[in-house]
């Protein structure tokens, strides 16, 4: 019976490593549909965002069966609660990257970001994807120093969130409401995908280390 359910365990690690590699796909095809105004691609992302959530679903009923089934505590119990809730910050991000392609798509063929915006946004989507990774290689090998990376590139996310704010609020802003709102709205979804990031790496390294870090406000 240990045996099974150490094989358990192993498959609930596997299925959040393919969910977050199905995550990386979708916010690299998110930036660069959004970036370049590419309908296509924010196609994908949109399809992709369907296939995270049904797996997002099966991996929590596996591990509400293992819950029911095999009873685990202290760290076992850990790993499974912990499962519960990566899955749930995984499926957030691929709906932030869905989001990021929805705005592609509704303002196709005329481009989402603001022109005076592009690099920021740019720099932005560069950051988020790198993130991803990282917190794919995380999930895979728990290496904690992969975590920090995370946090330090989330802070820059971060100061490029505020400037995005203090350029649109700004006297020499010119861009038109609608430009306004669709900047405000891709940078918000550019920072939580970041910040659900950070909280599964906390999660992680807790899991590795036995060192909590209190999550950031997540809504």
């Amino acid at each position: 019976m240990r045996d099974v359910f150490q094989q358990e365990l192993a498959e609930v690690q596997e299925r959040l490593i393919a969910i977050s590699e199905l995550v990386v796909i979708s916010i690299e095809n998110a930036v660069r549909a959004f970036n370049e105004s590419d309908v296509s691609v924010a196609e994908e992302v949109i399809e992709n965002d369907v296939r995270i959530d049904e797996l997002t679903v099966t991996l929590d009923e596996l591990a509400i069966n293992i819950l029911a089934r095999q009873q685990p505590v202290a760290r076992d119990l850990r790993i499974v609660v912990s499962a519960l809730r990566i899955s749930s910050s995984l499926e957030r991000m691929g709906d932030m990257a869905e989001h990021m392609a929805q705005l592609a798509r509704y303002r196709f063929p005329e481009r989402a970001v603001p022109k005076g915006l592009r690099s920021t946004f740019a720099e932005m989507g560069r950051l988020d994807v790198e993130i991803a990774r990282k917190l794919t290689e995380l999930l895979r090998t728990q290496d904690v120093r992969l975590a920090e990376e995370i946090r330090n590139e989330d802070d820059k996310i971060d100061d490029l969130h505020v400037s995005v704010f203090d350029k649109v609020l700004g006297e020499t802003w010119k861009g038109k409401p609608l430009a306004t709102v669709d900047a405000t709205l891709a940078s918000r979804y550019h920072e939580r995908f970041a910040d659900h990031a950070v909280s599964i790496a906390k999660k992680v390294q807790y899991l590795a280390t036995g060192e909590w870090i209190p999550d950031p406000d997540l809504r």
